[in-house]
C-alpha cells in the first residue's frame, strides 16, 4: 500500500498538518513520514489561461476582437510558482502515492485552489476531502479521522469553476471594450461595477441634496427635559415663526404629565461573528480596512490556532459544536476575559439555544475561539483587538437578556405636547460582559417618578436651529452592510423579493474593495470613501446592467445552487456569453467619451506621455497614462508621524536625503532632523515606537520599490516585443 499524499493550500498550514500527522523527513517543497507525504500550493499554482493562449491576436487589444469566448476554458501553470507546481505534480504521479487528500482551506476558493492543480496535473487516483473548521492539533486528528469522499464536493468544484469562468469572460471582455472605445486604463467587473456604482450613487445623493433649515424646541423642567412633538410625532420644526411662537409660549409655564408608558423589553445577545460583521465592527471601532481585518483574522486562525475559519457567511453554530464548548471557554479564561469565562463555567451557563441551528450553517459555523488556549502577549496589537472582539461576541452568547423597563412620558402645555424618554435597567444580562451602546430615535435621559396629572414649571427654554443632512458617505463599515443586502439599494418591490444573497461573498468582498482603490476608483477621505473623476465616469461609461446590485446578486445565488447540484454549470456559462455579447455591443456603439482630468506636465520616464497625479492607499503618485506602459512612481506617503503643531498626521515628500515631512498648517521638516529629534525626546513616543515607526517606514519603502521596479521591468519587456 502506498502513502497518502496531502495536498495544503499553504507553506504554513503544510508545515502544522506534516507535525501532526508525523512527517519529519524534509525535502524541497514538501514533508514526509511513513504513511503521509504533506504539500503545498503558495495559494494558486494554476490559473485560467490568458487570452493569447487561444489567439496569438489577442496579445494586440483590439475591439475588432472582441468579444473573446473560447470554446473550452484551459488552464496554465503561475509562471511565478511554476517550480512548486512542478513538485506537486511529480508527487501527485509518483508510484509511491497511491491517493490524495485535499486540505486546502474548506470553502469554494480553497476547493479551486486544489482541483486546478489536480486537472492540470492529470491526476486521477482516488481522492478523499479534509473538511475542518480549525487549525488545532485536536481539530486536524478529528478531521483525518472523518475524511470525506471527494466526490462530494465536485457540485463545490463546479460553483467555482463557474465563477472563475464568469469573471474572466465578463472582466476581461468588458475592461478591452472599455480601454480600446476610450483610450484609457478602465476595468469592470461583476461584482466591482456594481459596487462602485452604490458608492458613486451615494455621492451623487450628496451632490445634489439641498439642506433645509429646521428647529426643535426642548424645555428644561429641572429634573429633566423634554422635547416638542407635533401631531405625528416629529420634533422637527420647518416654519421659524411658529418654533419661535411655541418657545414664547411655554416659558415659566406649567407642564401636566398626561399619561406615562411603561414597556419591560428585552435584547438577547449579539449574534455570533461572521467575516462581514466582523470587519465591519473593526471598521468602526478600530479604522482597520476590510483586508487588514481578514488578514488578522487569517492568522489568528492559521498561526496561533486561536479562532475558527475566517471566510464564514454564517452567525450560528452547529448541534456537534456544543459538546466542545466549555473547552473553548477554558481556553480563553485569560485577562480580561476570565472573570465572565469563570462565571461561566462556575454557573454551568449553556449558550442560548436560538444561536444553535444547523439549517444556517452552510461550510462553516460562525467565528468563535479553540480549544486551544493563548499567551494574549505573543499576539500583535491588531491580532488581539480582533480576538477581544471575537471572544467578547462569544462569552456574552451564554448571558441571558439585557432586560430594561422603558419609559415614556407625554406633556402639555398651553396646548402643546411634548414628550421625555428614560430608561431603566433591570438585568444587565450579556451587558456585563460587553457593554454595546445601542442607538436610539430618542435621546434617554434619568426621569423622576412621574404619574399622571403630575405639574412641572418650565425653567428654561431652548430654541435650536439646525439643517437637514444629507446620506452619510459610506465607510468600509457601511459598504460591507451595503455589499451583503443589495435589496435595501433596490427600489423595485417585486425584484427585492429575488435577492437573498449579496454582492460577492464573504471571502471576496475585501479584495473588492482593495482593488477599487488600487485602480483608482475610490479614494479615502479620512474614515469616508469618495469616488475619483474616474469612478465617476466609469459608472457614465459602463452598460447599465452591469452595475446593477440585482444582476450579480443573481449570480451569486446561481453559484450557490451550483455548489447544491441544483443548477447546471454550462448553462450557466451560456448565459454569461449571451450577456457578454451585450454589453460590448452596448461599449460599441456608446456616444459617451472619457476625460483625464487629473493629467500633470510630467513626463513619463519610460513612455514619454503626461503622468496622472493620483491619491493612493499609502499617499499621493504619478500613474502613466498609458494602458500598456502602466509606470508608477510616489510623490508623497501618508504617514503616523505627528505634527509638532497641529498634532495632524504628517505627510512625507521626496527622495533619499531630501525626504521631508509636510503638514497642511506648513509645518516643514527634514526625514534626518525628525529622526535626531525623536530618538532625542525623553518624553513622547518611546525608543520602541520610533523604532517601530522606522521599520515600518523601511518596508514600506522597499515595497514601494519593488512594485515599481516590476511596472518598469514589465514596461521595457513589453517594449522591446
Amino acid at each position: 500500500m502506498g502513502k497518502i499524499l496531502v495536498l495544503a493550500e499553504k507553506p504554513s498550514v503544510g508545515r502544522e498538518l506534516a507535525r501532526v500527522l508525523g512527517c519529519r523527513s524534509q525535502a524541497n517543497g514538501y514533508l514526509s513520514g511513513s504513511r503521509y507525504i504533506v504539500t503545498w500550493a503558495l495559494g494558486h499554482l494554476v490559473e485560467l489561461a490568458a487570452p493569447e493562449h487561444y489567439n496569438k491576436q489577442y496579445k494586440t487589444w483590439s475591439m475588432d476582437q472582441l468579444p473573446m469566448l473560447p470554446k473550452k476554458m484551459e488552464l496554465s501553470v503561475i509562471p511565478q510558482t511554476a517550480k512548486q507546481y512542478g513538485v506537486v505534480k511529480s508527487l501527485l504521479h509518483s508510484k509511491e502515492v497511491s491517493s490524495l487528500i485535499i486540505a486546502t482551506d474548506a470553502g469554494r476558493e480553497g476547493e479551486l485552489v486544489a482541483r486546478w492543480i489536480i486537472e492540470k496535473a492529470g491526476y486521477h487516483k482516488p481522492i478523499q476531502r479534509l473538511w475542518i473548521s480549525s487549525q488545532t492539533d485536536k481539530a486536524i486528528r478529528q478531521g483525518f479521522s472523518s475524511l470525506r469522499d471527494g466526490k462530494d464536493y465536485l457540485n463545490l468544484y463546479q460553483s467555482a469553476q463557474a465563477r472563475a469562468e464568469a469573471d474572466w469572460i465578463v472582466g476581461l471582455n468588458v475592461t478591452r471594450a472599455l480601454t480600446c472605445k476610450f483610450n484609457a486604463q478602465l476595468s469592470a467587473g461583476r461584482v466591482q461595477t456594481p459596487t462602485l456604482a452604490l458608492i458613486v450613487e451615494r455621492e451623487n445623493a450628496i451632490r445634489k441634496f439641498v439642506p433645509r433649515d429646521f428647529w426643535t424646541v426642548n424645555a428644561d423642567l429641572g429634573s429633566f427635559f423634554v422635547t416638542y412633538k407635533d401631531s405625528k410625532n416629529q420634533s422637527s420644526i420647518f416654519d421659524r415663526a411658529k418654533a419661535e411662537a411655541i418657545a414664547q409660549k411655554i416659558k415659566g409655564r406649567d407642564f401636566t404629565v398626561l399619561k406615562v408608558n411603561k414597556t419591560e423589553k428585552r435584547t438577547p445577545p449579539p449574534a455570533l461573528y461572521d467575516l462581514t460583521e466582523l470587519q465591519r465592527d473593526a471598521n468602526k471601532l478600530y479604522g482597520f480596512s476590510a483586508k487588514q481585518t481578514l488578514s488578522y483574522m487569517q492568522s489568528l486562525y492559521e498561526r496561533h490556532k486561536a479562532l475558527t475559519y475566517p471566510r464564514t457567511d454564517s452567525r450560528y453554530l452547529t448541534e456537534d459544536i456544543v459538546p466542545t464548548l466549555a473547552e473553548r471557554v477554558k481556553a480563553v479564561m485569560t485577562g480580561e476575559f476570565a472573570p465572565a469565562a469563570a462565571e461561566i463555567l462556575k454557573t454551568r451557563k449553556t449558550i442560548a439555544r436560538s444561536l444553535i441551528n444547523n439549517a444556517k450553517v452552510s461550510d462553516h459555523h460562525a467565528i468563535i475561539p479553540t480549544e486551544e488556549a493563548i499567551e494574549l502577549s505573543v499576539l500583535s496589537s491588531e491580532e488581539r483587538k480582533i480576538y477581544s472582539l471575537v471572544v467578547k461576541r462569544f462569552l456574552t452568547c451564554f448571558y441571558p437578556p439585557y432586560e430594561y423597563r422603558k419609559i415614556q412620558a407625554e406633556l402639555f402645555c398651553e396646548g402643546e405636547r411634548f414628550t421625555a424618554v428614560g430608561r431603566e435597567t433591570l438585568q444587565k444580562g450579556w451587558k456585563k460582559v460587553y457593554d454595546i451602546e445601542e442607538e436610539t430615535e430618542e435621546t434617554e435621559q434619568n426621569l423622576p417618578v412621574l404619574s399622571s396629572s403630575s405639574v412641572f414649571r418650565c425653567k428654561s427654554v431652548q430654541l435650536k436651529a439646525s439643517k437637514t443632512t444629507p446620506p452619510a458617505r459610506y465607510t468600509e463599515a457601511t459598504l460591507l452592510c451595503a455589499m451583503e443586502n443589495p435589496s435595501s439599494w433596490i427600489e423595485d418591490k417585486k425584484m427585492k423579493e429575488f435577492i437573498s444573497g449579496g454582492l460577492g461573498t464573504p471571502a471576496t468582498r475585501a479584495d473588492i474593495i482593495e482593488k477599487l482603490f488600487s485602480s483608482f476608483y475610490i479614494e479615502r477621505s479620512g474614515k469616508s470613501i469618495v469616488p475619483t473623476s474616474k469612478g465617476f465616469q466609469l459608472i457614465q461609461l459602463v452598460p447599465s446592467d452591469l452595475k446593477e446590485p440585482l444582476l450579480t446578486a443573481k449570480w451569486e445565488q446561481k453559484l450557490d445552487a451550483i455548489s447544491k447540484g441544483s443548477e447546471n454549470k454550462t448553462a450557466f456559462i451560456h448565459q454569461i456569453e449571451d450577456y457578454t455579447r451585450d454589453l460590448i455591443r452596448t461599449v460599441k456603439t456608446s456616444d459617451e467619451s472619457f476625460v483625464h482630468d487629473n493629467i500633470t506636465r510630467t513626463p513619463c520616464p519610460v513612455c514619454g506621455k503626461f503622468m496622472l497625479e493620483v491619491n493612493g492607499k499609502r499617499g499621493k503618485m504619478l500613474v502613466c497614462q498609458d494602458r500598456e506602459c502602466g509606470h508608477r512612481q510616489t510623490i508623497s506617503v501618508h504617514t503616523r508621524a505627528r505634527c509638532p503643531n497641529c498634532h495632524k498626521f504628517l505627510e512625507l515628500y521626496g527622495e533619499g536625503e531630501s525626504k521631508t515631512f509636510v503638514c497642511p498648517c506648513g509645518y516643514r521638516e527634514k526625514e534626518s532632523a525628525f529622526q535626531k529629534r525623536m530618538q532625542s525626546q525623553k518624553s513622547g513616543a518611546s525608543k520602541q515606537d520610533v523604532k517601530k515607526y522606522l521599520n515600518q517606514q523601511k518596508k514600506e519603502q522597499k515595497e514601494e520599490k519593488t512594485a515599481m521596479q516590476l511596472a518598469f521591468e514589465e514596461a521595457m519587456r513589453k517594449r522591446q516585443k
